[in-house]
């Protein structure tokens, strides 16, 4: 069972896969069952699949096939969904387990997973939709695992507004997105901190050349670090930070090149606006992007702390917390010491269990490619003259490469 919809306003714009230039407009039309959870081999299909959505209505969940373990499948064909996936020879669906009607509209996003299994969270286009007004024209770049819900902030504003055109990376081309994006005329992209890391690790100058008039962070915690060295890159773009998750959707953009955001953003009422709290050390967001069921205060399991004028995401409650001798540490802020020393690219720190105090601080670290050799001894002086004695990590060790999942994220 469908549903028509409105015509979406993008339908002319580019995209491009693969290097391949086409209109949304031009790509494949497959009927596809409804509801059906879409397994996506590449961006081409899974551009696809959120075509016919949009045009029709269908109640599509979409996401990688080996996102999904045979536990998961099963689990989403007894919940009514066929599981489909999509080759040369048109769509191979296997039938849902039980059957009951379709929802028309209805969109599914896969969580993360960062807190457990992954669940379902119901959105619609429209909810996904969080920019309205009328946008320059842009050719954004989506380097995002498609079906997450930072894959559809970037497809549904190019669905939605015309001119904004979308170049699309494949995981086989994230090492060299800088050169795909210059010679597709990118000049907007949106990743995750770690993903601006390890570009500026691997080949800044390749970034540099790069015509990026607005680039966009989120998904994980942000530093002044990473902001800073955007910003001595790209001294005239806007850079933008944006906390957003599939339960809430798009709550917070922060424009002016700070971590975190204001303190006087906090418990303010604005129509049509998410009303952010904090309770305890956590983050709870009162949203109109809400996912389905979700109304009202949602706590979001994230970590805050406030330093002077700023409200700072530092990390998960369950993960950011570490307890050293009785004494509290923030993770995050200490990754944001280390990452502050001019020879660090990427850092993650963590608690290991210790004999007394039960707990240290230990990180890991990626040093930059140039420059003066960085070692042990001269990161713990650093912490040492910043931190607290007891948040001062013990052990500290050297990586050559920053680790990336298919998030884009490094569990920080």
């Amino acid at each position: 069972m469908t549903v028509a919809t409105s015509t979406p306003a993008g339908l002319d714009n580019r995209v491009v896969v693969g290097g391949v230039a086409r209109t949304w407009r031009a790509l494949p039309a497959p009927a596809l069952p409804s509801p059906a959870a879409v397994l996506a081999a590449g961006s081409a299909d899974a551009l696809t699949a959120a075509r016919q959505h949009a045009v029709h209505g269908s109640e599509l969940l979409l996401s990688t096939a080996h996102r999904l373990d045979p536990a998961m499948r099963d689990e989403l064909r007894a919940a009514g969904f066929a599981l489909t996936t999509l080759d040369a020879d048109g769509p191979v669906t296997v039938p849902p387990t039980n059957t009951r009607p379709a929802e028309p509209g209805r969109l599914w996003l896969l969580t993360s997973g960062s807190t457990g299994r992954p669940k379902r969270v119901g959105h619609t286009l429209e909810s996904l939709t969080t920019v309205r007004g009328a946008q320059p024209s842009r050719t954004w770049l989506c380097p995002y695992a498609p079906g997450t819900y930072a894959w559809w902030q970037v497809v549904t504003l190019s669905l939605t507004q015309p001119g904004q055109h979308l170049v699309v990376i494949d995981p086989d081309e994230l090492d060299e997105w800088p050169a795909v994006a210059a010679a597709h005329g990118v000049d907007a992209a949106s990743g995750t901190p770690t993903f601006w890391r390890r570009t500026l690790h691997r080949d800044g100058a390749a970034l540099a050349r790069v015509p990026l008039r607005q680039l966009t962070l989120g998904g994980e915690p942000v530093d002044q670090a990473v902001l800073d060295q955007l910003r001595a890159v790209f001294p005239a773009a806007r850079i933008s930070w944006i906390y957003a998750s599939s339960e809430v959707g798009a709550s917070i953009v922060v424009h002016d090149g700070r971590a975190g955001f204001p303190v006087d953003w906090l418990d303010r009422e604005v129509p049509g606006r998410p009303r952010l709290a904090v309770d305890g050390d956590e983050l709870v967001v009162t949203s109109p992007y809400h996912g389905a069921g979700l109304a009202g205060p949602v706590r979001t399991g994230d970590r805050v702390q406030i330093v002077d004028d700023r409200v700072l995401i530092t990390g998960r409650l369950d993960s950011d917390e570490i307890n050293v001798g009785g004494s509290k540490v923030s993770a995050g802020l200490v990754r944001g010491v280390l990452t502050a020393h001019p020879r660090v690219a990427w850092a993650r720190v963590s608690g290991r269990r210790a004999p007394v105090l039960g707990r240290m601080v230990v990180a890991e670290v990626v040093p930059t490619p140039s420059g003066e050799p960085l070692d042990e001894a001269t990161l713990v002086r650093w912490c040492a003259d910043r931190l607290p004695e007891y948040a001062v990590p013990r052990r500290i060790r050297m990586f050559t490469e920053i680790p990336v999942k298919e998030t884009l994220k490094s569990d920080v």
